[in-house]
């Protein structure tokens, strides 16, 4: 918790760690679990869709997390105001959530003969996942550990995923500049982090919310 890329709301003016705190990881665990979902979902959708739009969704997964909870990097600054947050938990979820619904919104024109034991896989580690950062989040902490990290970054990223990942997953034929439905959720997504960003500027003081020192 101490490295200068982890995002801690008492750092929250180091801009840059509301994105390189997906840079670091709690344990093993959770950089094997990101690193399997990302090999086993992101590898291929970056094969299809290519790497400018699955970048593209991967770091709103990952900046959403922390503004809205201090659990993406936004959303958690909202959500969770006086958790750290680390790992790449809500660019991973981004790619999952939005995968698993397209796969469910055009599951009869897909030809993939091992499609629903891929959902099953991804579902099982996505969970697995989850529940081991809400276990950390809320057990008691080690004698001088500091804060436990938060847990809203996994859902900031299925949210970010669902909405902005359909829009752009739909059709990998169309450019996106040509589609409706990606100008109204890039508006929804930019007055989102306008109102993180004034949120984490002007809340904690208007609060009067207990930020615990920096480690």
């Amino acid at each position: 918790m101490k490295s200068p890329l982890v995002y801690h709301p008492g750092h929250r003016a180091r801009a840059w760690r509301f994105l390189t705190y997906m840079f670091m990881h709690v344990g093993l665990e959770q950089l094997g679990f990101n690193a399997l979902l990302q090999l086993m979902i992101g590898v291929p959708l970056e094969m299809v869709h290519g790497l400018l739009r699955i970048s593209l969704l991967y770091l709103a997964g990952v900046l959403a997390a922390v503004p809205l909870l201090h659990t993406g990097s936004l959303t958690v600054s909202i959500t969770d105001m006086r958790a750290p947050v680390v790992g790449g938990s809500g660019g991973v979820y981004a790619l999952c959530s939005a995968h698993l619904a397209n796969v469910v919104m055009n599951w009869a024109g897909m030809r993939c003969p091992y499609k629903l034991l891929r959902m099953v896989l991804a579902l099982v580690c996505m969970s697995s996942e989850v529940g081991r950062a809400v276990w950390l989040r809320f057990s008691p902490p080690l004698p001088a550990s500091g804060p436990q990290p938060s847990f809203m970054a996994h859902l900031a990223g299925a949210v970010v995923g669902v909405s902005m990942g359909l829009t752009i997953l739909r059709s990998y034929e169309e450019r996106l500049r040509d589609q409706c439905g990606w100008w109204v959720v890039l508006l929804a997504y930019g007055t989102f982090l306008l109102f993180a960003i004034f949120w984490n500027i002007f809340a904690y003081d208007l609060l009067g919310a207990h930020i615990p020192p920096p480690p």
